[in-house]
């Protein structure tokens, strides 16, 4: 049996890129009702990092896809070319 890692334990955590900057922390994630895949990372950006900045929404906080995803662990590790500014 895999080991799973709740949503709750992963709040709160730090987002960086696999280029090393940090992104944001990690506040919810959007489930798929259906198939219970998590499609997408709700992260508080980091006000540094332009990128998040750019990304950042009507409410504060950026939709990273979780296509983006590489790791889990202490931190969440995010492939940075997978990210599209809208």
């Amino acid at each position: 049996m895999g080991k799973y890692t709740l949503a709750r334990q992963l709040s709160g955590n730090k987002v960086i890129t696999n280029d090393g900057e940090e992104f944001g922390r990690l506040v919810d994630v959007n489930i798929n009702e259906i198939t219970g895949k998590i499609e997408e990372l709700i992260v508080e950006p980091n006000p540094d990092n332009s990128v998040a900045e750019d990304m950042r929404g009507d409410d504060g906080l950026v939709s990273c896809p979780y296509d983006a995803v590489l790791a889990v662990g202490d931190f969440v590790i995010i492939e940075k070319r997978s990210l599209h500014p809208e």
